[in-house]
C-alpha cells in the first residue's frame, strides 16, 4: 500500500460485550466483583507465602509467583473495562490498544510456562522425591520463574511486531471488550493471511504445546500414584487435580480461540471472559480451599493481626 492512500488509525472502538444498559450492569456488576476477587484472594496468597517461613517449599513459591501473574493479567483489562461500562467512554488510543496487547500476551503467556514449570514441580515431587530438593533449589526455582517472564517477552514481542507492521486505514470498529491480535488484526486494510497464520501458529502453537506438556505430567503422576499408594501420594494428587481445574480454565479457551486464523471463525468474546477475568480468580479459590497447609498458615496470620 503507498502513503498517498494511507491514513492511520488514531483510535479504536471496544463496542464490549453488550449495547443493552440492563446487560452492561450486569457486566459490570461481574467484572467489579471478578476483579475484586482477584486482587483480594491473590493478594492474600502472597502476603500468606511470604509471612510464613513454613510454606517455603518451591510449590508455594511458584504458587506466589502465579497469584503476582494472576494480578497483573487481570489487571490489564478489568480496569479498562470497569472505566468503559460506567461512563461508556468505549474508544482506546491506538497506542493504548498496542500496549495492552502487548502486556496481555507477555503476561498471559507468562503464565502458561509458569504453569508448566508448577507441573514440573509437581512431578518431580511425586515421581523423583529423593532428587526434588537438588533439582528444584531455590536458585533453580528463581531460574525458571526468570525463563518463564523472558519467554513470554520473546512471545508478545513477535504478536505485537507482527501487529505493527500492519496498515489500518478505515474500520476501527473492535467486537470485544479489549485489545487482542485477532479482533484487530481483522481491521487491517491489506492481506493478512501470512500474518494471521504466523500468529496462529505463534500463539496457538505455545498454548497447545503447554497443554500437552501439563497432560504428559499428570499421565506420568497418575501412572506413579497407582503404581505406589500412600497418603502423601494421594495428598499430591489432590494438589494435581486443582492444577488441573485451572489448567482446563486457561489453556482450553486460548487453544479455541489462538490455534486458527483469524478469518477462519468470529471470535467469542465471551469465552475471552473465562481466560482473562475467571481463570485468575479460580486460583486463590482453588489453592487456598484445597490447601490445609494455606487455611492454616492464613489463619495463623489472622490470629497474629487480631493480637497485634
Amino acid at each position: 500500500m503507498t502513503q498517498d492512500n494511507f491514513s492511520q488509525v488514531t483510535e479504536f472502538i471496544l463496542l464490549g460485550l453488550s449495547d443493552t444498559q440492563e446487560l452492561q450492569f450486569f457486566f459490570f456488576t461481574l467484572f467489579l466483583l471478578a476483579y475484586a476477587m482477584v486482587l483480594l484472594g491473590n493478594l492474600l496468597i502472597i502476603v500468606t507465602v511470604r509471612a510464613d517461613p513454613k510454606l517455603s517449599s518451591p510449590m508455594y513459591f511458584l504458587l506466589c509467583n502465579l497469584s503476582f501473574i494472576d494480578i497483573c493479567y487481570t489487571s490489564v483489562t478489568a480496569p479498562r473495562v470497569l472505566v468503559a461500562l460506567l461512563s461508556g467512554h468505549k474508544a482506546i488510543a491506538f497506542e493504548g490498544c498496542i500496549a495492552q496487547l502487548f502486556f496481555l500476551h507477555f503476561v498471559g503467556s507468562s503464565e502458561m510456562f509458569l504453569l508448566t514449570v508448577m507441573a514440573f514441580d509437581r512431578y518431580t515431587a511425586i515421581c523423583r522425591p529423593l532428587h526434588y530438593t537438588a533439582i528444584m533449589a531455590r536458585r533453580a526455582c528463581w531460574a525458571l520463574v526468570a525463563a518463564c517472564w523472558a519467554g513470554g517477552f520473546i512471545h508478545s514481542i513477535v504478536q505485537t511486531v507482527l501487529t505493527l507492521q500492519l496498515p489500518f486505514c478505515g474500520p476501527n470498529m473492535i467486537h470485544s471488550y479489549f485489545c487482542d491480535v485477532l479482533p484487530v488484526v481483522r481491521l487491517a486494510c491489506t492481506d493478512t493471511t501470512l500474518t494471521e497464520w504466523l500468529m496462529a501458529s505463534n500463539s496457538g502453537l505455545i498454548s497447545l504445546g503447554c497443554f500437552l506438556v501439563l497432560v504428559a505430567s499428570y499421565v506420568l503422576i497418575l501412572a506413579k500414584v497407582r503404581a505406589c499408594v500412600s497418603q502423601g501420594h494421594w495428598k499430591a494428587l489432590s494438589t494435581c487435580a486443582s492444577h488441573v481445574m485451572v489448567v482446563t480454565l486457561l489453556f482450553m479457551p486460548c487453544i479455541f480461540t489462538y490455534l486458527r486464523p483469524a478469518g477462519t471463525l468470529p471470535t467469542n468474546k465471551y469465552i475471552c471472559v473465562i481466560y482473562t477475568t475467571f481463570s485468575p480468580m479460580m486460583n486463590p479459590l482453588i489453592y487456598t480451599l484445597r490447601s490445609s497447609e494455606v487455611k492454616e498458615s492464613m489463619w495463623r496470620l489472622w490470629k497474629r493481626c487480631r493480637a497485634s
